[in-house]
């Protein structure tokens, strides 16, 4: 008993920064005040005893602002970071060296008989306020992000965030022991985001050179409309240089022209 204790101590000493000393943290840390009444209660509720195992969860739900059903099972370094509105249900197993924060609830969902609590590995830090709901697992070295709803189980060495709770990160490898940094997680809508600004970039980029291209396309038709301009303008000329030829010939030029015309027509005739 004497040796959980000095591990339940050691494990404030570890992960607190704030915990000064060996007496401070025996006096007044709620979570570990709780996690010790616990630890009767549970005792005699493995033995059968009716009533006191809950009055003593009840007591120290009244004293702490943790509440930890006397079913519960937890692992050795469980610690419990301010503490105030945790509640833990009955079926719930805890692993070795989890770290929980205020507001956290490893809860059921529904009315079911049998397990129906979360079952947590070890090395798991629950950040504020998520919620871990049903009998679902969580894997060892994983991270509940805060706020967090889970309600699927999570695979070993990941990350979750969101409600509902979805993993954005699974890397396939150990994340440092009793990583404590739970404010350092992933943010999916801030990549959805980015992804949706780097889209905008690419498409800004294509705009700009789809329009450097319809730019120089335009200035060659353009050109194209001078020349064509000029062209027309040339045969306008042409066409009033005729007209006026036509109007200086006489009746009788015309004629005689056309007398010319005739005897080829009929030698070409007799040649056919």
């Amino acid at each position: 008993m004497f040796e959980r204790i000095a591990c339940d101590i050691e494990s404030v000493k570890e992960r607190d920064p704030a915990a000064r000393s060996t007496l401070e943290i025996v006096l007044f840390y709620p979570g570990l005040h709780a996690i010790w009444m616990h630890r009767v209660a549970h005792r005699l509720y493995k033995l059968g005893v009716p009533l006191v195992p809950r009055l003593i969860s009840h007591l120290g739900r009244a004293w702490t602002g943790i509440e930890i059903h006397p079913g519960a099972v937890l692992g050795p370094g469980f610690f419990i970071d301010h503490g105030m509105g945790v509640v833990i249900g009955e079926t719930a197993e805890i692993g070795r060296n989890v770290t929980m924060y205020q507001g956290v609830t490893l809860g059921g969902t529904g009315k079911e008989k049998g397990k129906r609590h979360p079952t947590v590995g070890d090395n798991v830090v629950i950040a504020a306020g998520a919620k871990v709901l049903g009998p679902v697992h969580i894997g060892s070295n994983s991270r509940v992000g805060a706020g967090a709803v889970v309600v699927a189980d999570v695979p070993e060495n990941c990350t979750v965030v969101g409600v509902p709770g979805r993993i954005v990160a699974c890397e396939g490898e150990p994340v440092r022991p009793l990583d404590l940094h739970h404010e350092i997680l992933p943010d999916p809508v801030a990549q959805i985001f980015d992804s949706f600004s780097r889209r905008f970039d690419k498409l800004e980029a294509k705009t700009e050179k789809d329009g450097k291209e319809l730019k120089k396309a335009m200035g060659e038709m353009k050109k194209v409309r001078v020349e064509l301009e000029s062209c027309r303008e040339d045969l306008e000329r042409t066409g009033e240089e005729l007209r006026l030829a036509k109007e200086n010939l006489s009746e009788a030029q015309l004629m005689n022209l056309a007398t010319e015309h005739r005897p080829l027509k009929r030698e070409k005739h007799k040649h056919d």
